[in-house]
């Protein structure tokens, strides 16, 4: 069970990157897009079907995606 709790907040790090990634623009054909690019990799498989799920929360003109919040808390449940 270590193991995997491991490998599973490994994965919220890679989630907190991508949310990180979200908030700067990342210009095509540098190494940071290249980064970005595998991180979306890694992480679209698991968010894409839960934000479609659970659509992102309208704050005025703003939306604010719940999706990597609620894999991170769900983390932390399942590790517990």
């Amino acid at each position: 069970m270590n193991a995997i709790c491991a490998v599973l907040r490994l994965y919220v790090l890679v989630i907190i990157a991508r949310v990180i990634f979200s908030w700067v623009h990342v210009t095509p054909g540098t190494p940071v897009a290249s980064i970005y690019s595998v991180i979306y990799n890694l992480t679209e498989p698991v968010l894409g079907p839960l934000r479609r799920a659970i659509p992102p929360m309208r704050m005025g003109v703003a939306a604010i995606d719940l999706s990597p919040l609620i894999i991170i808390i769900g983390v932390q449940l399942v590790c517990r």
